[in-house]
């Protein structure tokens, strides 16, 4: 399946599709999530002609086509493949396109277009996908050549998967896909303007390691650059060659266990506190893989105001950009904490800075009240970690549901965590899971949403029963969008304007009608007796969990403020 067409048969008689559907082969694709639609007709034809080549995943809507693609590829670790057709086929895959562009996710997205003699007068189902796509991909192309067409699959492949991964999408015009072809084709790329340096500049490193060798204070903060790069082992290794301490952004957990103790859990707007204190009070903060989003910094002015920043970053566009960076690497997280770790390990002066890290965790945990009988989402998140073992791929949606998850789930292995981070889209975590599922058939996977997420993507519960993928689907049910009632809480006097949501379908009846198993918990003892047996099942379910509406995200950094600023660190 993975060679290279014969030359042979790159000169038989061809249609534009099928040296698309040759180029597949060639990259290795296995799994494609689309939606077939008139201009990628011809696309389609060749997928039936080469039956047996790729698993299609077939989704209700192109957003959960492209979810699930960015689910398969955090969790694989390749690009997700994605086909839409032409103008509504295309537009419907744009917020999962910017979604990846945000996470660095990698995505190879085609897309139908209109024959080319008649693109810019307004066709049927026409849209300018180049023009809506360029500001959120990492590179389009829109095909003008047949000829061209191998050689750009190929590197688009290329660019997704390299560097900094992102999304990169190629427009396929319908008469390019269905001309007939019978030239021998070139698949050979170069790029002589795209070569990401993967390899730290030695003088660097050793910068770093003769401010490591000095500090009092050191942290490190590990971002999803850490997991692109399969960079784990070496990220362990040098955190307890140097007994740092480590804390994460929300895309970077699992990146450093986090039941380990140098681990300071989450950092940011719903970080601990000792990983917030950690980052506010440090002299030497070593960033390995993260942006410096705005979420993580909080108020620029109080972010680390007195440490030397270390950033290793294989992008050189984010060193710098929000935060002044005294040591600057550009790298490959892997190949920097390679070189790192040739260093010698000697004359370490950050004692007493981990005893005080070690007395904050101790006196600041994260808390919570838990009533007789009702369930509190931050008790019902420690549950599905305990009956998973802690080993299970879970996927959120976004708000507070997907905090919980975060702040009480300890991953203690990269590729177990799938979320929406930077766009913060709202009926990601479902669909998500569907392509994490087919990524790990052998993990249990938990999408985590919220009532209100759910409903934007649920009818890819057709999937489920479909494939018999064994998803659980766990509704964290406040019957509220409840970050959006959160805020309106704390920020603007309790006026709850439209985050209620009083009205909602029968979850268990909705799931059973598409032949899915439905459950419906009220109460600990409930849960106690039912959610165990169904993490353990090997069947689909749909899990409605009450829980308690007016229940708060804590810690929290309101806006404005700095790290050292936080609400509810205590009862």
């Amino acid at each position: 399946m993975k060679a290279q067409a014969s030359a042979e048969q790159q000169t038989a008689t061809k249609t534009g599709a099928d040296l698309l559907v040759e180029a597949l082969i060639g990259q290795g694709v296995e799994t494609l999530f689309g939606y077939p639609g008139g201009a990628v007709l011809p696309i389609y034809d060749a997928l039936y002609r080469a039956e047996g080549s790729f698993d299609h995943i077939l989704p209700r809507h192109e957003q959960g086509a492209i979810h699930a693609a960015e689910g398969y590829a955090r969790v694989s670790g390749k690009a997700g493949v994605v086909i839409g057709t032409s103008g509504p086929g295309a537009t419907n895959l744009v917020t999962g396109i910017a979604d990846a562009m945000m996470d660095s996710i990698p995505l190879v997205v085609f897309t139908g277009q209109v024959a080319k003699g008649v693109i810019g007068t307004d066709a049927f189902q026409e849209s300018d996908i180049m023009g809506i796509t360029t500001p959120i991909t990492k590179h389009n192309y829109q095909v003008q050549d047949i000829e061209d067409l191998p050689r750009i699959v190929n590197e688009a492949f290329h660019i997704a998967t390299t560097g900094r991964p992102g999304p990169v999408v190629v427009d396929i015009p319908k008469d390019i896909s269905s001309t007939v072809y019978e030239k021998q084709v070139n698949h050979e790329f170069h790029l002589p303007g795209y070569q990401p340096n993967l390899k730290p500049n030695p003088l660097q490193i050793s910068k770093l390691h003769d401010a490591l060798i000095v500090a009092k204070k050191p942290v490190v903060l590990a971002g999803a650059g850490v997991i692109h790069a399969e960079a784990s082992e070496q990220l362990k290794t040098f955190v307890q060659n140097y007994q740092l301490p480590v804390t994460t952004t929300l895309l970077g957990l699992g990146s450093y266990p986090g039941s380990c103790d140098l681990s300071l859990g989450m950092a940011g707007m719903h970080g601990t506190y000792s990983a917030n204190m950690a980052l506010y009070e440090c002299d030497l903060l070593i960033n390995i893989g993260s942006r410096f989003d705005d979420r993580l910094t909080g108020n620029l002015k109080h972010f680390a105001p007195n440490a030397t920043v270390a950033h290793v970053d294989i992008d050189p566009a984010e060193i710098g950009k929000n935060i002044p960076t005294q040591i600057p690497i550009v790298s490959d997280a892997k190949a920097a904490l390679e070189a790192l770790n040739t260093k010698p390990v000697k004359g370490l002066q950050h004692k007493g800075w981990m005893e005080a890290i070690s007395q904050n965790k101790v006196d600041y945990p994260l808390w919570h009240d838990l009533p007789e009988e009702a369930i509190v989402p931050q008790w019902l998140m420690q549950k599905v970690y305990q009956y998973t073992d802690g080993e299970a791929v879970v996927t959120t949606d976004v708000g507070q549901h997907q905090m919980w998850a975060a702040q009480y789930y300890h991953f203690d292995r990269p590729n177990r965590w799938v979320t929406s981070g930077g766009l913060g889209t709202m009926g990601y975590g479902f669909p998500a899971a569907i392509g994490a599922q087919l990524a790990d058939m052998d993990s249990t996977c938990v999408a985590v949403v919220g009532d209100g997420g759910f409903q934007m993507t649920l009818q890819e519960l057709s999937v489920l029963q479909e494939r018999k993928l064994p998803v659980k689907v766990l509704i964290v049910n406040n019957q509220a969008l409840g970050m959006v009632r959160q805020w309106q809480e704390k920020f603007y006097s309790e006026r709850y304007s439209e985050s209620i949501i009083d009205v909602q379908p029968d979850f268990v009846k909705l799931a059973e009608s598409y032949q899915v198993p439905g459950y419906k918990i009220e109460t600990q003892e409930e849960l106690l007796q039912v959610l165990p047996k169904v993490l353990a099942d090997d069947q689909p379910a749909v899990i409605d969990c009450r829980v308690l509406q007016k229940e708060n995200v804590y810690p929290m950094i309101a806006p404005g403020k700095g790290l050292h600023e936080m609400i509810g660190v205590k009862r």
